[in-house]
């Protein structure tokens, strides 16, 4: 893959979805089998969460370990072609989910993050959201 001419690499990022991944789908189905109904992708609060429980004043961003710069394996790969670029985008990514975060805070609203690699603990991850919302 590292051999990709400029153009198959514009259209390989062109592919990369922003909303209804496959670990946002598994996070949802997560909260919808604890009986919790949800509003997506709300525009009029910061960052866009990815799932929204208005009458909770709760959200949940449903994070791509590689886009978001977690400390997982995968989070810390960057690609041996314009590194520079790439540090510094994700590098941009993690403040601006820092300030989204801290806006949705100020306002009133709880926000939790869920990381793509744990998803692999499906278990653990609606544990964490039961008590996020409160359900145990």
């Amino acid at each position: 893959m590292d051999n990709l001419t400029a153009a198959q690499r514009s259209s390989t990022m062109r592919a990369v979805r922003s909303a209804d991944t496959k670990p946002e789908i598994v996070v949802r189905r997560l909260v919808f089998s604890l009986g919790v109904r949800y509003r997506l992708h709300r525009r009029d609060l910061p960052g866009c969460p990815d799932i929204v429980m208005p009458a909770r004043r709760r959200v949940i961003f449903v994070h791509g370990c590689f886009w978001h710069g977690h400390r997982c394996r995968r989070g810390h790969r960057i690609p041996k072609t314009n590194t520079a670029y790439w540090t510094e985008k994700i590098a941009r990514n993690k403040d601006r989910d820092r300030l989204n975060r801290r806006a949705l805070t100020k306002s009133g609203w709880r926000a939790l993050v869920v990381w793509e690699c744990q998803l692999v603990r499906p278990e653990r991850v609606q544990t964490r959201i039961m008590r996020f919302l409160q359900l145990d």
